[in-house]
């Protein structure tokens, strides 16, 4: 009865995919993420198969984040100073050859544990350098007012592939093993770096005072970020809880084989579960969000994160672990993803690149240490224990919001808050 038609739908909840470079830029990343959730769980299978260690499994995410703790603040100069589409058209070719160097070790039979390690070393050295260049293409393709749902839609792309990829990973890991699944994702790189290629871009305009060091520059967005105490506030909780609370993936390969005693394909289901509650989570965050919104969403995701993988820890039935991981992945990406844009709407264009260079590193640069204490824990008192220690962490960052919102209302009803402004929208 109560119909929307296309057009509308498009100019209403997915605007930001009337923008003919940002709706080119996201079907090709849809095609490319695919592939790449394929690689990282064929990736995962493949170091336990061969190790049967928790603890490596530790180890590989330990080097596959790594380069991002120590790189990501330099990367996010690089993104401020250079043309992004080149930037990122330089990390997908040479993120195609990483791929195509894994799927040839693991086809010709001659694959080891330190080659694992080792490629996912260079994956992580170049994801550096990808990730915050990619978040701060955003706004050049959409715009300001846009960028919210450009966000969202990010979001909401990444999630649909999570779901997609981890389920055909399952089944052709199943039939033809590892190595099919990295061919399949050198072969899907080639989408985002055709679609890289027909966009139609006004002249990049890089803003670099020719007298001021890499050093420095860099110091600028450190200080610039540690004096808007929003922004600090933001990136002090998520380097908190995604650096500890949010290392669950490299134990599910355990979960599957040791605890549920399950194969491939149900190792597969269980990524693709939480990556079905994420992008029911994205699909939220694309309708419109005023600051108190985004400010709720921080502690329901947080909240519902916490929950979902304090019960995951401890189910021995596969639907149970199932929901339990739809619930989780619901609340990680709507914290996550209202944390990225409340960021985004505070910070200046000039300070774009550097401060998602620090959101890179709060999210992903955070992530080593919390791989290395899950594997160790993993590996002295069980799997359930180490992500029950990360669903604590979580649902102790749930309560910080709750406190710091009672703060913020209370301020309000009192008539001391800060104005409603673009700048204040993450205080």
């Amino acid at each position: 009865m109560f119909r929307t038609a296309p057009g509308e739908l498009l100019r209403t909840r997915f605007r930001a995919l009337t923008h003919r470079n940002f709706r080119l830029f996201w079907s090709g990343q849809l095609v490319s993420l695919i592939g790449t959730w394929m690689q990282s769980v064929a990736q995962g299978w493949l170091m336990h198969r061969l190790t049967g260690s928790a603890f490596m499994l530790g180890v590989l995410g330990f080097a596959q984040f790594l380069p991002v703790m120590l790189l990501a603040l330099w990367a996010g100069v690089v993104a401020d100073r250079m043309d992004k589409r080149r930037l990122i058209l330089t990390t997908q070719v040479l993120m195609l050859g990483q791929t195509i160097a894994l799927a040839s070790v693991v086809s010709l039979g001659v694959v080891q544990p330190w080659m694992v390690i080792g490629l996912a070393l260079v994956f992580g050295t170049v994801n550096a350098f990808d990730l915050p260049a990619r978040q701060s293409f955003l706004i050049d393709m959409v715009g300001k007012e846009d960028l919210p749902n450009a966000i969202a839609l990010n979001s909401a792309a990444f999630n649909t592939a999570r779901v997609l990829g981890p389920a055909v990973a399952g089944v052709v890991m199943a039939g033809a093993g590892e190595g099919v699944c990295f061919w399949i994702n050198a072969l899907t790189f080639l989408a985002v770096i055709a679609v890289l290629l027909r966009l139609d871009l006004a002249p990049h305009v890089a803003e670099r005072d020719p007298g001021k060091s890499t050093l420095a520059t860099l110091r600028e967005g450190v200080d610039y970020a540690l004096g808007n105490r929003q922004i600090r506030n933001l990136l002090a909780l998520l380097g908190v809880t995604a650096g500890l609370g949010f290392q669950y993936m490299v134990l599910l390969p355990v979960y599957a084989r040791d605890i549920l005693h399950a194969n491939e394909k149900a190792y597969g289901l269980m990524v693709a579960a939480f990556g079905l509650g994420s992008l029911l989570s994205a699909v939220v965050m694309t309708g419109p969000q005023d600051r108190w919104a985004l400010r709720r969403n921080l502690l329901v995701g947080l909240g519902s994160a916490g929950v979902g993988m304090g019960v995951f820890a401890w189910s021995r039935a596969l639907p149970l672990t199932l929901a339990m991981g739809f619930l989780a992945g619901f609340g990680l990406i709507l914290y996550v993803a209202s944390t990225n844009t409340l960021l985004q709407l505070t910070t200046e264009d000039r300070f774009r690149g550097r401060i998602m260079s620090l959101y890179t590193f709060m999210f992903i640069g955070t992530a080593p240490i919390g791989a290395l204490m899950s594997g160790g824990i993993a590996q002295r008192w069980g799997a359930p224990a180490a992500t029950s220690g990360s669903a604590l962490v979580l649902l102790g960052g749930a309560l910080w919001v709750s406190y710091r919102l009672r703060t913020l209302a209370a301020r309000e009803a009192a008539g001391t808050a800060l104005p409603v402004l673009p700048e204040n929208v993450g205080r």
